[in-house]
């Protein structure tokens, strides 16, 4: 594969609504601007989701603006119990009303109705998510305040077209290994995260997409021997002939791989046993391992002409992986989640 590399800050779109140089980048080099994209407003996508974690449990956190629809998740997530629950509040025609930002640096973000209240602010180096969700779950109401100290450090960014619908883009950045501190409250119970053992990732997106797309995602954030390393991988969603997201962080520093596979096994039908051992594999054998999952919080809607279907799966993973200086790093454990998705929408 291709992995062409974009330094040059730049708009990113020309004048006729098509990526001006697709690739991948350690930062927002492209310039986004919502007025310069060709297509309806109920077209585009527009999403901040965080993920936080420690080995035990995790929250997330969305804001998405889908055009048609904006959808506000948030998840409780329990490693050791198995358990985990989600709430999703809906809103027909946004198409853009969120507001959500040009760039992840100026990561404000607020949405409020009568049962949710989820807003996303910088404060100086840190990212500050307070989320109260009203009967979240069992009647009980949900409470967040988490803090992410963004350090400086390179990210994941990639900006693709699809190869049949030149005017429709991916573009996507994730901010890995985000030391988090701050509480999560549900009735009586309470997660504590701490800084030394927990941290967040943001996935910031925009795009225009197509109807129909299958995607593959997976993501991890820690320490090996206490230094901050992370992984991410994504595939099957437009074309990505000019770079993949394929990356290793460690140390702040991007490491770049090339291809990736999920490996999910199957049944003798052809089905997908998901909360059976996968496999990570590199085509360069820089990424490889076992994922032994820990459950799958799956969800599926089928409205006809809207649907999803999703499967995060969230589990372990050993294994190595190799820098680009060549380091082998010996891999145990790690959590991380990963994921299939097909959306028609």
């Amino acid at each position: 594969m291709k992995q062409h590399e974009v330094t040059q800050i730049q708009p990113l779109l020309d004048g006729k609504g098509c990526v001006n140089e697709p690739g991948w980048a350690r930062s927002l080099v492209w310039q986004y601007d919502r007025k310069k994209i060709k297509a309806p407003k109920y077209r585009i996508k527009e999403w901040d989701y965080y993920l936080i974690t420690n080995d035990h449990f995790g929250a997330a956190f969305t804001i998405s603006d889908l055009g048609y629809l904006g959808m506000i998740s948030v998840s409780v997530l329990d490693f050791d119990n198995t358990w985990h629950h989600t709430e999703t509040v809906l809103v027909p025609l946004t198409m853009g009303r969120l507001r959500l930002g040009s760039h992840s640096d100026y990561g404000n973000a607020n949405f409020q109705n009568r049962r949710v209240h989820l807003k996303y602010s910088m404060v100086f180096d840190r990212r500050k998510i307070q989320c109260h969700f009203k009967s979240f779950k069992d009647g009980q109401d949900l409470n967040a305040e988490i803090w992410l100290l963004q350090k400086p450090a390179e990210s994941m960014c990639i900006a693709t077209p699809w190869p049949d619908k030149p005017k429709a883009f991916y573009y996507n950045q994730k901010i890995n290994c985000l030391p988090a501190s701050g509480c999560i409250r549900l009735g009586e119970e309470q997660w504590r995260f701490k800084p030394e053992d927990a941290m967040g990732v943001l996935d910031w997106g925009r795009g225009v997409w197509t109807y129909d797309n299958i995607w593959y995602w997976g993501t991890g954030s820690g320490r090996i021997d206490g230094v901050p390393f992370g992984i991410n991988v994504g595939y099957g969603f437009s074309d990505r002939t000019s770079a993949s997201e394929n990356v290793i962080f460690y140390d702040g520093k991007i490491h770049k791989l090339s291809d990736v596979t999920l490996c999910i096994p199957q049944d003798m039908d052809g089905n997908e046993l998901y909360t059976e051992r996968w496999q990570i594999l590199s085509s360069d054998e820089r990424l490889e391992g076992d994922f032994i999952p820990i459950f799958d919080r799956s969800a599926k809607t089928d409205m006809k002409i809207i649907m999803t279907d999703q499967h995060q799966v969230f589990g372990r993973f050993t294994g190595k992986a190799v820098l680009d200086d060549g380091k082998v790093l010996d891999i145990k454990d790690f959590l991380c989640a990963v994921e299939v998705v097909h959306n028609k929408y």
